[in-house]
């Protein structure tokens, strides 16, 4: 495994258009979420130990924001081939063991996270409309919170949280975010995009 840090892709990007499927079959795409008052993206996978660790939270986290207008969507693009604990199948039962609410969906050719310029698992990227009619735009890509595998500090979603919130509230987040950290994406052979920046060994 390679720890990998977040690309901190520039505040303000506008969200990158998709249309996956989900583990059960059906189509998610953008469009999906034109009414939701934020969407957060999670770039994740089922065998990743960063991910194991907050999934748990993720779930909490996702029904309770859910419940309050904001889109959640669940994205992996790891190669099944050579990772097959990722595979959709195992995706769709890591969905039912998990208790996940949100879409889970497969990015078979890992185009969707190029395009966010995801690198890690789990990879959280924020966004909210600038206005009533405008498009949405990045407004947290960081860490959930300050905990990770093997360390003391609780799990508690603290930094995406807020970030939540003070979208909620009206506001943006502070600009000061501290990358998320997990492993890499399990890119294709040859598949390795040029922002993919490996910090070591996990």
């Amino acid at each position: 495994m390679v720890r990998t840090a977040s690309t901190m892709l520039p505040l303000g990007t506008s969200i990158p258009d998709f249309q996956l499927p989900d583990c059960d079959g059906q189509t998610v795409s953008l469009a999906d979420f034109s009414n939701s008052k934020a969407l957060l993206v999670i770039f994740m996978c089922n065998h990743c130990p960063f991910v194991k660790h907050v999934a748990e939270q993720l779930r909490l986290l996702s029904d309770e924001y859910m419940a309050k207008g904001v889109g959640v969507v669940g994205i992996s693009s790891n190669d099944a081939a050579n990772y097959p604990e990722d595979s959709p199948a195992a995706m769709k039962q890591e969905k039912a063991d998990r208790g996940y609410s949100f879409a889970y969906l497969y990015d078979e050719d890992q185009s969707v996270a190029m395009r966010f310029h995801a690198a890690c698992t789990p990879d959280f990227f924020l966004f909210a409309p600038e206005s009533q009619a405008g498009d949405m735009k990045l407004a947290y890509r960081g860490q959930l919170d300050s905990s990770r595998p093997k360390t003391d500090i609780p799990v508690t979603g603290v930094d995406l949280r807020a970030a939540i919130d003070a979208v909620l509230a009206g506001d943006w987040p502070s600009e000061k975010q501290t990358p998320s950290i997990g492993c890499n994406i399990k890119w294709k052979q040859g598949n390795e995009p040029e922002y993919f920046n490996p910090q070591g060994t996990a």
